[in-house]
């Protein structure tokens, strides 16, 4: 698996030699880490688990209870201060003891050469594991499995429990821009969360297949058919496509707003009497409070005259514009046409989508995320959705209304999903249609274990509508979304919190934001004339460092949570940012380039010889938590679950560069270049080294591209 390469699939990391680890323990009197029915442990690719099988080993012989019970009460601490390991004595649920003496049975029992001896603390015993061991085997780890230290390809298997079982498999949809619209930074959400999605389970051994879905059929091609007739330009769509027709369909909208103005007026004003005439429910009382006596309900003769005259106008502008032909009303009518197959109304769209794909392509190679399929809703099956419909009819489930099909879940069991429609009053299909069909041929062509879509809060409803759907038609469609689910996401915000929206032309285009922090970070670059000239290609870093930026700011909160899209804040190198981790990467391998010890020096060095210092200690129990940070990460699925620990390691690596000496103030003791001996250099070396691998592994994880100069 090389995840900066590809973020699909990935074969899996090889397992660390054993022989080498056990060697080291016998040396300390222990055999191989023992192993437990019902416990898996991957000690090949995890130190910690070496760690957890010595303490399971020794609970047991004191308790008598279950490994298995004993495992999952083991818990890893959020601050190193408090153990590395941690065990709540209730979750043990022994009876006949009380849970604070046994916690000091516990610990006045339990002997292991690689862990002090526990701590009490009322009901909870601490683990901390030994500076010199802990960091001979972590860094050992670390520097064998390199790109590879904290993955386990062992989740993704069937049976986890056996390396030779099948791998499952996973589609991941994302992405999934609407065709000729210019990709903006509300796009990139959903790109880069389904890029990690699909990184994450690679590195977790599953395998993985990116599916864009793009938004590349419909009424509003009609549109913007319509405005590039009357505004497009053959040589801009060449130049620059998503950007021209971006702009024209930004004035074709304005066009439509326009003559849809009056009937918006008297749509607004008719919506106005009707609430007057039958106004909402009043709102439940507060517990314990007396509910209002709602207001006496006044509806006049005159209210009444009023509305039917507001209505009759309506009517007679909707069938005014109908008739004229409106821009919707044409762009209904080439839709139409479209899904008829008509060459020439189909024409101008193969263009469109053909351009945008081409374009798109280009902005994902910039974000590091590749697709393995280009799938859109024009390629779902005429004759797929045509068999939903039948499906949705035979099983009672939808029902006409007014010229349409819909289906009404408030009668099914789904109160709060309400009505969706299944096909227009023409006959065209609708989303919910279309959505049904390309999810069973997604299983058909693909046979997944899982299905994930990422897509926004905004689409929360009719996602739950799609599923229930499919869950209300009964076999196969029932067991097929059982295995899918939704990954939903907070929206981004323009830098003052407002909304974007293309057909006002309010998006804030990604590429031009990109290009605004490249040109900012390729400014700083510049500003340190030496190490420019070292840079390689200094364009292309500054490119890296400002998808960094705005990457690092997407991930800096939980992915349900929205956020302003603030240009300046993500490209400071000040506080947690991505131009903060790029230069603790780049930091390293400036010291590894100037160290110049080699490799196999690194692997054999003594490590013991770092652990005299607090800096050094922290630093190591950092880096043997990567392992279980990426299980939990793989639980979580949230990216920032990866981002704070990667600042906290970095912080830690940071102060580790001006520890001063006990006795010495003047002395920096971390301090490579002033190390006392040569197998001191190798040691320090070795964990800095390796420190810049678990960054790396990390950073590539997230789909950030690790810069070496800057």
């Amino acid at each position: 698996m090389n995840l900066a390469k590809s973020n699909s699939h990935a074969g899996g990391a090889p397992a660390l030699d054993m022989s080498q680890i056990t060697s080291k323990l016998s040396t300390l009197g222990l055999s191989h880490p023992p192993t437990f029915p019902g416990v898996l442990l991957h000690t090949e690719y995890n130190p910690v688990d070496i760690y957890r099988a010595y303490i399971i080993e020794q609970i047991h012989k004191t308790t008598d209870v279950e490994p298995a019970i004993i495992n999952n009460a083991l818990a890893w601490t959020q601050d190193l201060k408090h153990g590395d390991l941690v065990l709540p004595v209730p979750a043990l649920r022994l009876k006949g003891k009380k849970p604070d003496e046994l916690a000091i049975e516990i610990a006045e029992n339990f002997e292991c050469p690689i862990i002090e001896k526990p701590t009490v603390d009322k009901t909870f015993v601490r683990f901390f594991f030994k500076p010199g061991p802990l960091a001979t085997l972590t860094l050992k780890y670390t520097l064998q499995h390199k790109a590879q230290y904290g993955f386990n390809p062992r989740l993704g298997l069937e049976d986890p429990s056996k390396p030779g079982s099948k791998r499952k498999r996973l589609v991941v949809e994302y992405s999934s821009p609407n065709i000729a619209k210019e990709f903006h930074t509300g796009h990139l959400r959903s790109t880069i969360i389904g890029g990690f999605l699909t990184k994450l389970y690679a590195a977790a051994g599953w395998e993985t297949i990116s599916m864009n879905y793009l938004g590349d059929w419909g009424k509003q091609y009609g549109v913007l058919s319509q405005g590039f007739e009357k505004y497009g330009s053959e040589e801009e769509l060449e130049r620059d496509p998503i950007k021209h027709l971006n702009e024209v369909y930004v004035k074709i909208n304005q066009d439509h707003a326009a003559e849809q103005k009056d009937a918006k007026k008297l749509f607004e004003k008719k919506d106005e009497l009707e609430k007057l005439k039958k106004p909402p429910p009043p709102k439940k009382p507060a517990k314990g409070k007396v509910a209002e006596a709602p207001p006496p309900h006044q509806w006049s003769d005159e209210q009444e005259s009023e509305l039917q005259d507001v209505c009759a106008q309506l009517e007679k502008v909707r069938a005014e514009l109908v008739a004229k032909p409106s821009i919707d009303e044409k762009a209904r009518q080439f839709f139409k046409r479209m899904v008829d197959g008509d060459k020439e109304a189909l024409k101008y769209w193969q263009k469109f989508r053909d351009l945008s794909i081409e374009a798109y392509k280009l902005m994902y190679a910039r974000l590091n995320i590749a697709f393995d399929d280009y799938n859109g809703e024009s390629t779902v099956k005429e004759s797929d959705m045509d068999k939903m419909a039948e499906i949705l009819e035979k099983k009672g489930l939808s029902e006409p209304s007014e010229g349409a099909v819909m289906v009404d879940l408030k009668k099914h069991g789904a109160p709060k999903l309400g009505i969706t429609l299944v096909k227009k009053t023409d006959g065209t299909s609708l989303y919910l249609t279309r959505d049904l069909a390309a999810n069973y041929e997604r299983y058909e062509k693909y046979q997944f274990d899982r299905m994930i879509y990422v897509i926004a809060s905004q689409q929360d409803v009719h996602v739950a509508q799609f599923f229930k759907v499919l869950e209300l038609m009964g076999s196969p469609y029932e067991e097929v979304v059982k295995n899918c689910e939704h990954i939903t996401f907070g929206m981004v915000k323009d830098p003052k919190g407002q909304t974007m929206s293309t057909r006002k032309g309010t998006v804030v285009s990604l590429a031009d934001s990109l290009d605004s922090a490249k040109e900012f970070m390729h400014g700083v670059m510049k500003g340190n004339a030496e190490k420019y000239e070292q840079v390689e290609n200094p364009e292309e870093t500054a490119d890296t460092l400002a998808i960094s930026a705005i990457m690092v700011q997407d991930y800096s909160g939980k992915m349900i949570n929205g956020y302003n899209f603030d240009m300046e804040r993500m490209t400071s190198f000040e506080g947690d940012t991505g131009p903060y981790l790029q230069y603790s990467h780049a930091r390293v391998c400036s010291m590894e380039r100037k160290a110049g010890v080699p490799r196999s020096e690194l692997e054999n060095a003594d490590f013991t010889l770092i652990v005299g210092v607090k800096e050094g200690v922290e630093l190591v129990r950092c880096l043997a938590q990567w392992p279980d940070v990426f299980l939990n990460a793989y639980k979580t699925r949230e990216p920032i679950t990866v981002l704070t620990y990667l600042f906290k390691m970095t912080h830690l690596l940071s102060s580790c560069y001006d520890a001063k000496d006990v006795g010495n103030k003047n002395a920096k003791t971390m301090s490579v270049m002033y190390a006392d001996s040569a197998e001191k250099k190798a040691a320090l070396m070795g964990l800095y080294n390796a420190s810049r691998q678990v960054l790396a592994n990390g950073m590539r994880l997230l789909g950030l591209k690790p810069v070496e100069r800057m």
